[in-house]
């Protein structure tokens, strides 16, 4: 699903509550004491960069900041199309982590630019971005690293991990998704019962009657997003992220997608049109199926039970298959979160930098 913009603080972490057990297949969620929460650190520039060309004429922007001899670590932006942001290199304490960020094929600074309805995304793929980030570890001469990103983030850093299990030390995940055709159908379409005057507008805007199929309903925005006429693509940016925004309104943080710059906007649109309307070009289900490749993997999962748009029984199903993860569940919180989780994210990138296992709290 799409995911609010890498500016907004980490999404929350919170332990789940007592009062609710864990079938016995599965894991309980961490009802460990929430920590206060801290300040992100200081702000902090690259100290390298480059543009790195990943094949079909895509070159890769991405950016190394804090450590140069400390843990590595990859920051995974959201979206898909989202694009890296500086702030969420600021959960890392730069004096212990060499943090690594990209922009995916198509947006912020990589090449070319999707806003552009001339830039082919046949070759924008989920296994696309996966060898592209193997491509960026064995250039930036990394053996393992750590993973850390949250909302479609999530479900890139699973393809990843669960493709080259050995290059990944540990995964810190927020706001948990993996694009299933069934989760997509309810970020837009069944959540429409809830925001049933937002989902008919964002139906009648391509003309989709009711009942359309939420594939056919994606797959006209992505039509209209590689429209020649800006005027067509301007068009349905704005519509798709109205919808976007409506189903994040009960969070009280703004319009975050709406307040994209243009350029930004319309990547990100074209990129989740393109993703969205074909299960984001991955088996339905293969990610929580295959969670047993991640069997070793130490992870730490955060999920509020408010997020309208990504329900929390993913986390709950990918936790069942994956027996190194603990899962902290926020009451308070939607897919946006705010300081209780980046206190857990936080705490969770302390902890996995003393010794890369480090126990849970308790």
């Amino acid at each position: 699903m799409a995911t609010a913009p890498e500016s907004t603080p980490a999404p929350e972490y919170a332990r789940a509550p007592e009062s609710t057990p864990a079938p016995e297949s599965a894991p309980a969620p961490e009802s460990t004491p929430t920590p206060e929460p801290r300040p992100l650190f200081p702000e902090l520039a690259p100290y390298d960069s480059g543009l790195l060309d990943v094949g079909d004429g895509n070159r890769v922007f991405w950016s190394v900041a804090g450590n140069p001899a400390g843990k590595p670590a990859l920051v995974v932006h959201g979206g898909p199309g989202s694009g890296s942001s500086p702030n969420a290199r600021r959960v890392f304490d730069p004096a212990v982590y060499r943090i690594v960020q990209f922009d995916q094929r198509g947006c912020g600074r990589s090449t070319p630019h999707a806003s552009d309805p001339a830039a082919d995304l046949a070759t924008n793929t989920t296994a696309h971005l996966v060898a592209d980030m193997e491509r960026l570890r064995e250039h930036l001469g990394i053996d393992r690293w750590l993973l850390y990103g949250g909302s479609w983030g999530s479900t890139l850093i699973l393809a990843y991990a669960e493709a080259h299990p050995a290059r990944v030390g540990e995964i810190v995940l927020a706001s948990v998704t993996t694009t299933r055709r069934s989760e997509t159908a309810w970020l837009y379409g069944g959540v429409g019962r809830y925001f049933p005057e937002a989902h008919d507008r964002f139906r009648a805007a391509v003309g989709a009657p009711d009942g359309t199929a939420t594939p056919d309903l994606l797959a006209a925005y992505a039509a209209r997003m590689s429209d020649p006429d800006p005027a067509v693509r301007e068009r349905a940016a704005n519509d798709w992220c109205t919808w976007e925004d409506a189903v994040l309104s009960m969070e009280g943080q703004g319009t975050p997608y709406a307040d994209r710059p243009d350029a930004a906007r319309l990547a990100m649109v074209r990129i989740c049109a393109h993703y969205f309307s074909q299960g984001a070009f991955l088996e339905e289900g293969a990610l929580i199926r295959d969670a047993h490749r991640l069997a070793g993997i130490p992870g730490v999962l955060v999920h509020g039970r408010l997020d309208m748009g990504g329900p929390l029984i993913t986390a709950w199903e990918l936790v069942k298959g994956w027996p190194d993860a603990e899962l902290y569940v926020v009451e308070s919180a939607g897919h946006l979160g705010g300081a209780e989780t980046r206190e857990r994210v936080m705490t969770a990138l302390e902890r996995f930098a003393k010794d890369g296992k480090g126990e849970p709290e308790g």
